[in-house]
């Protein structure tokens, strides 16, 4: 629109022409909105409201009388108050560079001032106390101005040819250089400490290995004699079971052996000693009753003594029998034959007696011999063919 005025965000416009600004200043000041200016009967400035630099370097003398070389960057602007536009609006508005020519001399002013109350060692130690002394006592000089500083850093700070900012850096240098080389040596020998244990572990890790590889293959060693000795050992159970097998057939055999003697030797020879004893003790009662018939003279007596003696005869015959251990070895033909052999004995005794006795009392009591031995089994009074 015609004759209307915006200043931009960092600047002030200044009106001048008609009624004075605030506090009696020249013009007014309008910062932030629009304003419709008169042509011809007013007339706009604009002053800038941004941030400005200024360096600064100074040769200053420090309170021990060595000369030092001050670099340092100062940063500022006209201030946001009513107060600081208006005063640099009156010093610097038509020409705003001015700003950091002036700004700069008066803050190398201050350094030189506040560097001679100070040793080099406060200077270089020190840096953020001296930016901070140079500051607080440039504030009123630069508020007067209408600037507002910002920021002021020391960036660097030289000794020229003399040497003494090196020469006190030296032992620092030398302290710093020394911890450095205690930290390389403790790095150094935690390195070496660490590749010792390193090579510990890995001999020890090697070592059980060993041990592990040994106990496998003593197992493996173990196992493989046991099969080779499986073989024989089994070989060798089976000789001594065959050889367990064979003795024990041999006793067997042994044992058959001697039943088989004691059956053909043994036994046989048991019953033939009872027949000689049962005919040894029929001859005896043979001889016995002789004695008693020749001393009776009694024919008649002696018969029935015959006939009343022979069932005792045969009797004592069968107990010996009896009680002989012997073997039939073909069944019912062998107790045939035995028995057969018991009759003819008794046969004999009965000849025996005839021929002794004689005349026809033996003939009778052979008779009567003949009627009891010759009685048929299973009859009371009947013959008996045994043979």
């Amino acid at each position: 629109m015609f004759g209307y005025r915006v200043p931009a965000p960092d600047e002030a416009m200044l009106i001048s022409g008609g009624r004075r600004g605030l506090g009696g200043a020249p013009f007014r000041v309008v910062t932030g909105h629009g304003k419709f200016v008169l042509p011809v009967f007013r007339k706009t400035r604009f002053l800038s409201l941004a941030m400005s630099e200024a360096e600064v370097v100074e040769k200053c003398v420090t309170k021990q009388g060595i000369a030092l070389t001050v670099r340092a960057v100062i940063a500022f602007k006209v201030g946001n108050d009513h107060e600081s536009i208006v005063n640099a609006g009156q010093r610097f508005l038509s020409d705003q560079d001015q700003m950091s020519v002036l700004t700069g001399r008066i803050f190398a002013g201050h350094l030189r001032s506040i560097i001679g109350s100070m040793t080099v060692e406060e200077i270089v130690t020190e840096r953020q106390k001296l930016a901070t002394e140079v500051l607080d006592t440039s504030k009123a000089e630069m508020a007067k101005i209408g600037l507002h500083v910002d920021s002021l850093q020391i960036q660097s700070i030289d000794d020229g040819q003399t040497g003494y900012i090196e020469a006190m850096s030296r032992p620092h240098k030398a302290a710093i250089q020394r911890q450095a080389q205690i930290a390389q040596a403790q790095a150094t020998q935690a390195s070496t400490e660490a590749e010792q244990a390193a090579a510990r572990k890995q001999a020890e890790y090697a070592r059980e290995t060993a041990v592990v590889q040994a106990e496998y293959n003593a197992e493996v060693d173990r196992a493989k004699a046991q099969a080779d000795q499986a073989g024989p050992l089994a070989l060798a159970h089976a000789q001594q079971e065959v050889l367990t097998a064979q003795t024990e057939l041999a006793l067997k055999q042994a044992e058959l052996r001697e039943k088989q003697l004691i059956s053909e030797i043994v036994k046989p020879a048991q019953a033939d000693a009872e027949r000689i004893r049962v005919l040894a003790l029929a001859e005896a009662e043979r001889m016995k009753i002789q004695a008693e018939a020749a001393a009776s003279y009694d024919r008649v007596a002696l018969d029935r003594m015959l006939i009343d003696q022979l069932p005792q005869i045969v009797k004592e015959a069968s107990a010996g029998l009896a009680g002989a251990n012997v073997n039939v070895l073909n069944g019912a033909d062998g107790l045939g034959e035995i028995a057969a052999g018991l009759v003819g004995q008794g046969l004999t005794i009965l000849d025996s007696v005839r021929k002794n006795l004689g005349g026809e009392g033996g003939a009778e009591a052979g008779s009567t011999i003949e009627r009891y031995v010759g009685a048929p089994r299973g009859s009371d009074d009947g013959p008996v063919d045994v043979r």
